[in-house]
């Protein structure tokens, strides 16, 4: 039989080509695009809440501007309004025309010429000075008024400026494109920060994908990349320790499969030859018997390890007394270790311990501890089967612990003592061990009957095996 051949990663492959991602689903492009939108907002959320103020200050500042020429004409006609239509008071109105001021003069509370507000005219006839904006002539127009004796006084008028938002518009053209420019300038560069250690962290994946275990990535800020980069590499040297693992365990499988069958083919080519004599043929075929079994044992717990995660795995769980199993275990076990020098012993109590399980698969996880130790402790050691309730309420469940006086394992053992094949490669030729696969099995059938397993020291000097199982009828597990 030909050993198992196993597909190994090509070191230094051209990974697969990423397919390039459309225009506007990038991570450039939509940073740009946000970068943009977000100098755009800013720009016309700045024109929103600036321009009204400028216009107000504007406006202050013409009200003032106009507020000091009304004083000064005021204090000019003081003494001349009352003779009319002087020359100085043409100088002043004419100057006053040329930078687009009005000039209304009030003679006897009267006013001039038509054209403003009377409530206007009235308040500085009453001798009251006037500041506001009013309608004149039509058009609204910052006012300014101030009083003179007798009723008279004059009044300034500027109309107020039109299109001054037409203006403003127009003028936010330069920031506008000014900020969109910056945005795209920050989108760039922001995306091109972003988008290198997702590029990386793609291309190693991809590696990954094509067989390439030695890839890593360089752990760089900020924190979520760092966090992608470590993921990315725990997940590298994760299929890589598990590659390992599986070559380890398929190459020291199809050793133990070889075993049998080359014993077998030895025997059968010996009697196809003529080679064993007639009086030797029974212990032959006993010898080829206990080899092909052998051979079947290996199968068959390939195959259940195999269909153990399946939804069709048979189990039967049922009510059961593990007292007695515990008997039923002593008649089976007794002479087989007393036949190699090993003390079999059974420790139960005396009433029944209620438990919710397979009968037919929790004995096959106890003949497989028991098989497993067996197969290690030295003659005169002892091989200990305990079953207990698991609590002070009998219906709290059993315990079924397997202990023996064998050589035991160190903690680190334990932490990988049911995964598939570990013990069998560290102890290979250092003590008899199986093909690894006798502990990952009870694992999993213990998992899948709704129990726990766990590995320790037992107080013999040995390993021990404590299953734990429940009470009350469950769902089996498909998954750890």
């Amino acid at each position: 039989m030909r050993e198992p051949t196993v597909a190994l990663p090509v070191l230094g492959t051209t990974p697969p080509a990423v397919p390039r991602p459309r225009l506007g689903r990038t991570l450039t492009a939509r940073a740009v695009l946000v970068t943009c939108a977000v100098a755009l907002v800013s720009v016309l959320v700045t024109a929103i809440v600036a321009v009204p103020v400028g216009l107000r200050g504007v406006e202050r500042g013409d009200q003032q501007a106009l507020a000091a020429q009304a004083r000064l004409a005021a204090e000019v006609l003081r003494t001349r309004v009352d003779r009319g239509g002087s020359a100085d008071e043409e100088r002043l109105i004419r100057q006053l025309r040329t930078q687009g001021i009005d000039a209304y003069l009030i003679r006897g509370g009267a006013v001039d010429r038509s054209g403003l507000p009377p409530r206007v005219v009235q308040r500085v006839a009453e001798g009251r000075n006037v500041s506001a904006r009013r309608l004149v002539d039509g058009r609204r127009a910052l006012v300014e008024g101030r009083a003179l004796p007798g009723g008279n006084g004059v009044v300034l008028a500027r109309p107020l400026a039109a299109g001054v938002w037409r203006q403003v518009l127009v003028s936010l053209w330069v920031p506008l494109l000014a900020g969109l420019a910056a945005g795209v300038g920050a989108g760039l560069l922001l995306a091109r920060r972003l988008a290198r250690p997702i590029r990386t962290a793609a291309t190693a994946a991809a590696r990954l994908r094509a067989g390439d275990r030695a890839v890593r990535v360089p752990v760089e800020p900020p924190d979520e990349v760092a966090d992608l980069a470590e993921a990315l590499n725990g997940l590298a040297a994760a299929l890589s320790t598990s590659e390992g693992r599986q070559r380890e365990f398929l190459l020291s499988v199809s050793h133990e499969l070889r075993t049998p069958l080359t014993a077998i083919r030895g025997y059968a080519e010996a009697l196809a030859d003529g080679v064993i004599a007639p009086d030797e043929a029974a212990g032959t075929g006993r010898t080829v018997l206990a080899e092909a079994e052998h051979l079947d044992r290996l199968v068959s717990d390939l195959l259940a390890l195999a269909r153990l995660e399946a939804a069709d795995f048979p189990l039967e769980p049922v009510a059961v007394d593990l007292t007695g199993l515990a008997a039923d275990v002593e008649r089976t076990w007794t002479g087989r270790c007393a036949a190699v020098g090993v003390a079999f012993r059974v420790e139960a109590p005396a009433g029944p311990v209620p438990a919710y399980t397979d009968p037919g698969r929790i004995r096959q996880v106890v003949d497989g501890l028991l098989e497993n130790a067996l197969r290690v402790v030295p003659p005169g050691a002892p091989v200990v089967l305990a079953v207990r309730p698991a609590g002070p309420d009998p219906t709290a469940g059993g315990i079924v612990e397997v202990r023996d006086g064998g050589p035991g394992f160190t903690d680190d053992d334990l932490a990988v003592a049911f995964e598939r094949g570990a013990l069998h490669q560290r102890y290979r030729g250092v003590r008899k061990v199986g093909s690894g696969l006798g502990l990952a099995l009870a694992a999993g059938l213990v998992r899948r009957l709704g129990g726990e397993i766990v590995a320790g020291h037992a107080p013999e000097g040995g390993a021990a095996f404590t299953v734990r199982l429940p009470p009350d009828p469950y769902l089996p597990r498909t998954s750890a």
